[in-house]
């Protein structure tokens, strides 16, 4: 049986503060949808009761309230990030690091 975790942070680069109430969306090999929000701290890893298996999954973020309430604006509407489950690891972290006119993303630990 798999049993995996999933979390992830963001991160303003522009700020260097953590983006706290940012959208997630999750989506699941299957296609099901699962949301969430950050937390205070930018972080989000409360999937509920999903239960996370090997495949490829998507992680949207929705950045456009974000950035135009703290910036003024961005050129990024959202951030899409794939990326594969696979049986080597069970916790699998996906940083978000978001600017008006930038991201960056990595396999976190």
């Amino acid at each position: 049986m798999d049993n995996y975790s999933l979390s992830s942070h963001v991160l303003d680069t522009t700020t260097g503060k953590p983006v706290a109430n940012l959208p997630i969306e999750l989506t699941l090999p299957n296609g099901k949808l699962v949301t969430g929000t950050t937390d205070s701290d930018g972080r989000f890893s409360d999937w509920g009761e999903v239960t996370l298996v090997t495949g490829n999954y998507q992680l949207r973020f929705m950045t456009k309230d974000y950035l135009q309430n703290q910036h003024g604006g961005g050129f990024y509407p959202f951030v899409d990030i794939h990326f594969v489950i696979t049986s080597e690891q069970s916790h699998y972290h996906v940083p978000l690091l978001i600017s008006p006119f930038g991201f960056s993303s990595y396999r976190g630990s």
